[in-house]
């Protein structure tokens, strides 16, 4: 299985909807794993997963900021979805 670090700066939609499906609270100290990368510097990061990759992306605040933003824009347009449905069957006959 294949090991990837991810930066938030380079995070894709496919890996957001992996963090905010495993986190959708956000993450607690218990999710975070602590490493040194090859520069000896101190990492942390959570762990998702897909069938063939394990990534690790690195925490910080604006993580956090994306992933609640990302989240939000979601519920967003889940929202429009579902009032666009409930219009579709409305008739301007009245």
């Amino acid at each position: 299985m294949r090991r990837v670090i991810v930066d938030y700066k380079k995070l894709n939609n496919d890996i957001l909807d992996l963090l905010v499906e495993k986190f959708p609270d956000g993450y607690s100290d218990n999710d975070i794993i602590a490493f040194k990368n090859q520069h000896n510097e101190a990492i942390e990061a959570v762990e998702v997963r897909t069938e063939d990759t394990i990534y690790l992306v690195k925490i910080s605040q604006r993580l956090v900021d994306t992933m609640e933003k990302y989240d939000d824009d979601d519920d967003t347009t889940s929202t429009l979805a579902s009032d666009e449905t409930e219009l579709e069957g409305i008739d301007d006959d009245s």
